[in-house]
């Protein structure tokens, strides 16, 4: 699935398996293996993958059709984060709400 969204979304920004690479900093080979399905972005390349195509990580697993990226986190959103942890970034607070969203989603499956 994962694969398919980086071919998609590659084609359309007109980029190469080399040029994505290099903007997310890993090999040419790494690429061709996730588009394969032969291995998974870790969480942190998949934020860089969501970032650069302006898509949500949601969009890029599958779990939704709609491409647009998350909007900004609310204000009880960014103090649980804040709470976890106060000097880390907007970026890695992101991250961290998007984890427990996951994690929210994934227990109402059980």
């Amino acid at each position: 699935m994962i694969g398919d969204k980086l071919r998609e979304l590659r084609a359309i920004h007109r980029m190469s398996q080399t040029e994505l690479a290099k903007s997310i900093h890993v090999s040419q080979q790494v690429i061709t293996k996730w588009e394969n399905g032969k291995s998974e972005p870790s969480s942190a390349y998949l934020n860089d993958i969501a970032n650069l195509f302006n898509v949500s990580t949601d969009y890029l697993l599958g779990r939704t059709s709609d491409q647009t990226p998350n909007k900004e986190l609310s204000k009880n959103q960014k103090l649980v984060a804040y709470s976890i942890d106060p000097d880390i970034s907007d970026e890695e607070r992101k991250a961290i709400i998007e984890m427990v969203q996951a994690a929210k989603k994934f227990r109402r499956r059980i």
